[in-house]
């Protein structure tokens, strides 16, 4: 009776044994740890990088096991020089970019929304109160991006035109305002509130528009050869979401000041109303409508399909 027991033992343990190790040769347990590897990970100076910020500088990323490299960067279009030189493998981003990106032979997809909300300004000495009298006005932003988007969505609904004053910097862009020398600019948080605050103008909001289209974009060859690693970055880049959630603003508004943001980043962020979310998801609908806008640009050869350039299932 003694060796009969035994024996069964053994054969549950190696049946055990034998389905863990089938598991992993699958691919389904051990693909979901961190491969140690460093992940890059590319940033511009707006209130979507905070989250990865802190993640990093309060040893989340560490925690975990993830391995990140933040890379900032002060306009977008050295952002996607970088991402063209593969020397990274995620950044904050918006929908039209994924799609020129995969449109040029650059596989990318979309794993999560952004923080955001995009403001439209006048400069201190203009007569422009509102969209409407940006009529036949000059207003600065990037091309082609997520700014062009939405200051065509303000226009279109306000029926009005404008000329575009290309300034890829941050900096230059609000100097210009600032100094008059543009009617109006597109401008995302903190940088848009601290300018309201020396005499720009608010005109318009993307948040209170619902207009949404920043994203969080990985490079494929990450997704598949890596997704522990973007598993687990999302992990730290929710835990820090609590983190700030938690704790008052100048627990870690100097710790923004090292990574470009201006000093009314902790007014800007003491303001806020609502919680901080959690990285989710972009509709159906805004992506359509922002494939339908890019193709007009001529910036992609055709339409491209939510399900070709998104995947939410590092967040869910």
């Amino acid at each position: 009776m003694k060796k009969t027991i035994t024996l069964l033992m053994l054969i549950t343990l190696l049946s055990v044994l034998f389905g863990c190790s089938k598991e992993m040769n699958s691919g389904t347990s051990i693909d979901l740890l961190p491969s140690g590897e460093v992940l890059n990970i590319g940033i511009l100076p707006a209130e979507a990088s905070i989250p990865i910020i802190i993640a990093k500088e309060k040893g989340f990323f560490e925690e975990i096991g993830v391995n990140v490299s933040i890379k900032t960067f002060t306009s977008p279009n050295d952002r996607n020089i970088a991402v063209q030189a593969k020397e990274i493998d995620g950044t904050i981003g918006d929908v039209m970019t994924a799609a020129v990106f995969v449109d040029r032979g650059i596989p990318m997809k979309i794993t999560s929304d952004i923080r955001e909300d995009f403001k439209i300004l006048s400069s201190p000495n203009s007569s422009v109160r509102t969209i409407k009298a940006l009529d036949g006005k000059t207003v600065s932003l990037v091309p082609n991006f997520i700014l062009e988007y939405i200051m065509d969505t303000f226009a279109k609904e306000n029926d009005i035109t404008y000329d575009i004053v290309e300034i890829p910097s941050f900096a230059a862009r609000a100097e210009a305002l600032m100094s008059d020398q543009i009617d109006g600019v597109v401008f995302t948080e903190p940088q848009a509130g601290m300018l309201v605050t020396n005499g720009a103008h608010l005109l318009g909001s993307s948040k209170t528009a619902g207009i949404k289209g920043g994203a969080f974009i990985f490079t494929e060859d990450v997704l598949l050869g890596r997704p522990g690693d973007v598993k687990a970055f999302y992990e730290s880049y929710n835990e820090a979401i609590d983190y700030m959630n938690e704790v008052e603003v100048s627990a870690y508004s100097e710790i923004l000041a090292n990574y470009q943001f201006p000093e009314s980043i902790n007014d800007y962020l003491s303001n806020q109303e609502e919680v901080f979310q959690y990285a989710g998801h972009i509709s159906v609908e805004q992506f359509d409508d922002i494939m339908e806008w890019t193709k007009e640009k001529e910036q992609i050869s055709r339409l491209y399909s939510f399900e070709e350039l998104t995947d939410f299932s590092y967040i869910d």
